[in-house]
């Protein structure tokens, strides 16, 4: 994704010290906005401010970024307890985790009504576009999963080194778009959160010659252990073995329960990833599944959830016709 938009470099604030004034963002409980930056100067016009509100406010906030764009943030507030800083690198590497691990798991903790701002930033230059097309469901969900809360969710994109499908789809998911070189918020004329989602629900690209293991609820111990054995082999490291056969376990009993009684997995060696995929007759009709914080209270129901939280990556194609969930796991 660095074939992206050109650098506009004669753009630049004047020398000295400068931080513009926070501008104002749209009335209500919920905003989610993305805030376009082209450098280091830039991005800091445009979070500094964010974050100062939300610290004189007294409102809770998380700064969830890359680990270059955080030591920025940790350089001007230092070790501030009222902020949270979260490494999205390693937290947020798959992008179906941001909103269970990060963002909700933040906000769900405050006092009820309580007013929580979130600086998340979940693409970066080097995420792959298997990577990026997760990102952008993610950033279509987010409105979804704050719909009502008392919440203000600010997404930086650096728009030099990305794609030129990346302004479409960010204006896709964010209703505000907030320029750090102007200074200026304005309304997204191409807000259609649910269009980008199904934009990026595909089919995923079938991979010859691997193992693959039909199962029933007989067969769900055996295709577990053959499976965890596949990928021992394959050189997934013994610390994460435990993590593939749990998600093998929650997706294929998954199947079974609510997936038509049966379904096909399939293991394989990619680019340092062990990847399972497990496909069955089901239809996932929710677009949060595996996103929503589970209730500590509630037995059962965790099982896409659980996936997400235990693997590097997850893709999902749902429709009519069935479901396949793909994982990776780094080796």
């Amino acid at each position: 994704m660095d074939s992206g938009v050109r650098d506009d470099g004669d753009r630049r604030f004047p020398a000295g010290p400068r931080e513009p004034p926070e501008p104002p963002y749209p009335p209500g409980p919920f905003a989610h906005l993305a805030l376009f930056y082209r450098d280091e100067r830039e991005y800091l016009d445009g979070v500094l401010p964010f974050v100062r509100g939300a610290l004189a406010a007294g409102e809770p906030v998380v700064v969830a970024v890359p680990t270059e764009r955080l030591r920025l943030i940790q350089d001007e507030f230092g070790t501030d307890p009222a902020l949270r800083l979260v490494d999205m690198r390693e937290a947020g590497r798959n992008p179906g985790r941001i909103i269970p691990g990060i963002l909700r798991a933040f906000a769900d903790t405050q006092p009820p009504g309580t007013q929580v701002r979130i600086v998340g930033e979940p693409v970066w230059a080097d995420r792959t576009a298997t990577e990026y097309a997760a990102c952008v469901q993610h950033e279509a969900l987010i409105n979804l999963s704050f719909l009502g809360r008392r919440a203000t969710v600010m997404c930086p994109y650096d728009m030099r080194h990305l794609a030129p499908q990346a302004g479409a789809d960010i204006r896709a998911t964010h209703p505000v778009i907030l320029d750090a070189g102007s200074g200026r918020a304005q309304g997204s004329d191409s807000y259609a959160p649910d269009a980008a989602l199904a934009r990026y629900n595909q089919p995923l690209p079938p991979v010859p010659d691997v193992l693959a293991l039909a199962f029933d609820a007989e067969a769900l111990s055996e295709t577990r252990h053959l499976a965890t054995d596949e990928g021992a082999r394959l050189g997934l490291s013994p610390a994460r073995l435990p993590d593939l056969a749990l998600a093998i376990a929650e997706l294929t009993t998954n199947s079974v329960l609510h997936g038509g009684g049966s379904g096909a997995l399939r293991l394989w060696a990619e680019d340092g990833f062990v990847v399972c995929e497990v496909r069955d007759k089901g239809h996932l009709t929710d677009p949060l599944a595996g996103r929503r914080p589970a209730p500590r209270a509630r037995r059962g129901g965790r099982g896409l959830l659980l996936v997400n939280l235990l693997a590097d990556l997850v893709r999902l194609h749902t429709g009519p016709g069935g479901t396949t969930v793909r994982c990776w796991f780094r080796r």
